[in-house]
């Protein structure tokens, strides 16, 4: 490669350099990468394991997970929220940061009940928050809020219908759906730890 021909190369990539850099000075919002929301927390109102009311302003401001599980679950739930412990771990001392864990099965979940379930997690529920309600309520915000569920599953009945997810949503400091992760899986629980960590400092 002579001479000239290495003028040329170094000379373009000044000149891209340049162009770029004009464009993100120039243009707002350039060099971000735009984000379309997968949906928006909607007003809700829930009580947690100390029988307190917890709302949409409760969590004002915080990066959140949200997941539905029940406490007589034999199958993905262990699983799951043993991986959700790591992720608890990670955050624990983090003020800006929650974990929603919404109950599947409110007739059996008491406020009680989630308290006895939190304390054999061993977790500050003031960081790792458990939820109950009214069924067609928690089933509404796990479809139509937080997409971990399709809206067509739900059965004309609420009386016969059961949620039982193992996808987690991820939320940021807007109320907005980041993106939905797949809780059995060691690879997108590491994900979302990481794209936690990006929203945390924004």
């Amino acid at each position: 490669m002579n001479r000239k021909t290495v003028f040329y190369i170094i000379f373009f990539v000044a000149l891209v350099a340049v162009f770029y850099i004009v464009l993100t000075r120039a243009v707002p919002g350039f060099s971000q990468k735009k984000f379309q929301a997968l949906g928006n927390v909607a007003p809700f109102s829930f009580i947690d394991q100390d029988g307190q009311r917890i709302t949409e302003k409760s969590i004002d401001d915080k990066v959140f997970v949200a997941e539905y599980f029940f406490t007589t679950c034999r199958g993905i739930c262990p699983r799951m929220n043993n991986n959700m412990k790591k992720v608890y771990e990670r955050f624990k001392d983090e003020n800006d940061f929650l974990i929603l864990s919404h109950t599947s099965d409110p007739e059996t979940d008491s406020a009680a009940t989630l308290k006895q379930y939190a304390d054999s997690m061993g977790v500050n529920t003031a960081r790792w928050i458990f939820l109950t309600g009214r069924k067609d309520s928690l089933y509404n915000m796990a479809r139509l809020s937080y997409k971990i569920d399709d809206p067509a599953n739900n059965l004309k009945s609420i009386d016969d219908d059961f949620l039982h997810s193992q996808f987690w949503a991820l939320i940021n400091k807007r109320g907005e759906v980041k993106k939905i992760y797949d809780g059995l899986k060691e690879s997108e629980v590491n994900e979302m730890i990481n794209e936690i960590e990006k929203l945390l400092k924004e």
